[in-house]
């Protein structure tokens, strides 16, 4: 069973005293932010946040200096990570440029790429989403149909991505496409494409909650240059597998709903009942065993290692503990949940409901997890 080690992560001196400064920071920096808000967690699109984090080197922090990073540890990064988390942070305009795009590009991409972009996104000024997912495809991106067909001067783009996270926020999208001949894995490269080009078309998706966080992104012949290509044609689907890996084993894949099990121990008070007590107490421990399992992995990325398996293990164990803490927390509180209460206990259980359904699907279904594990394991 070496396929599923988890190793101890290393404990780190650095990291903790670093904790001790984010949690300074963000106390008074988010001193005023309601429940309702938080509950949004690393869904919430605060540019001005985002800006600040950047300005503290706390975005792109294990990058090269040269870059705009900090070159600092897994470790202290990790703190940073889940310190922003676990108090509902406003994120999410930097998050996904910095959790994947950032380290792609630093991983794959031209120096002029890597010089232009990535000081911009440590700086939180750069926003970036992902084309991956496309009609009728479901989570199957093997089945992609986008289409870059080469020209004399670079690339001619047709197709349609959906379930694309910020599209109308962002600056760039990474963008998973058909280059050459062939199906499945084969032919697929990835293309960064200014959002600004011409012949693109962002058509909103309003979710269960009333908010639009998702998008239908349509090409409709947009010429791209030749040096929109990231890494080698062809090798789309490696360099888009090891990038899901980044985004399937951070700590947002269990703390998503984290501030409402924070606010359900606050309204629980100091003597719960008895299975308000248990329940808390089997999700706590929960929590603890996911957050081993995620810094371990953190540990394995900073080491050079690829562990897809237990990123795919960590995003499916994490869906289900999300999804559980709403559950829970609708099952021992006495509080009707609604959007529009004045209650912020109420408001933000109402949000967690809505949202939960999700969990499950972004950054892979627990199908395609489960597929995952179980060719990992020697099972299919």
């Amino acid at each position: 069973m070496d396929a599923i080690r988890f190793p101890p992560p290393p404990r780190s001196d650095r990291a903790e005293a670093l904790r001790r400064e984010v949690r300074a920071f963000l106390a008074e920096a988010l001193a005023d932010m309601p429940p309702r808000r938080r509950i949004e967690s690393w869904m919430g699109f605060d540019p001005a946040f985002s800006r600040k984090l950047g300005e503290r080197g706390w975005i792109g922090m294990t990058w090269p200096k040269a870059y705009g990073g900090e070159a600092r540890s897994a470790a202290e990064r990790y703190v940073v990570l889940e310190e922003l988390l676990a108090v509902g942070a406003p994120v999410a305009a930097h998050w996904i440029a910095a959790r994947q795009s950032g380290p792609l590009i630093l991983a794959h991409g031209s120096e002029a790429q890597k010089s232009r972009l990535l000081p911009l996104i440590a700086a939180g000024e750069l926003y970036v989403c992902i084309g991956m997912s496309e009609p009728d495809a479901g989570s199957d991106l093997a089945s992609v149909r986008t289409r870059a067909e080469p020209t004399a001067d670079g690339y001619r783009v047709n197709g349609t991505k959906l379930w694309t996270t910020n599209a109308h926020r962002s600056h760039f999208m990474i963008l998973l496409c058909r280059t050459g001949p062939g199906t499945g894995r084969e032919g697929l490269s990835q293309l960064l494409v200014d959002l600004a080009t011409p012949g693109i078309r962002i058509n909103p998706i309003e979710d269960m909650a009333g908010q639009r966080h998702f998008n239908e992104v349509v090409f409709e012949d947009v010429l791209l240059a030749p040096t929109a290509l990231i890494g080698e044609e062809g090798r789309g689907w490696a360099q888009a597998m090891a990038e899901l890996s980044l985004e399937r084993s951070g700590p947002e894949r269990f703390l998503s709903t984290y501030p409402l099990l924070a606010e359900l121990v606050h309204i629980l008070g100091g003597q719960p009942s008895e299975a308000a007590a248990a329940a808390v107490g089997r999700l706590a421990a929960h929590l603890v065993t996911l957050r081993h399992l995620s810094r371990s992995v953190a540990a394995m990325i900073d080491e050079g290692e690829d562990p897809a398996l237990q990123a795919a293990l960590v995003k499916d164990l994490g869906a289900s503990f999300e999804q559980e803490i709403a559950e829970v927390a609708r099952s021992v509180a006495a509080v009707e949940p609604s959007m529009a209460a004045s209650s912020e206990f109420s408001a933000a259980l109402a949000y967690a409901l809505l949202s939960a359904p999700s969990f499950s699907l972004r950054g892979g279904t627990r199908e395609i997890l489960r597929g995952i594990i179980a060719r990992g394991l020697g099972l299919r």
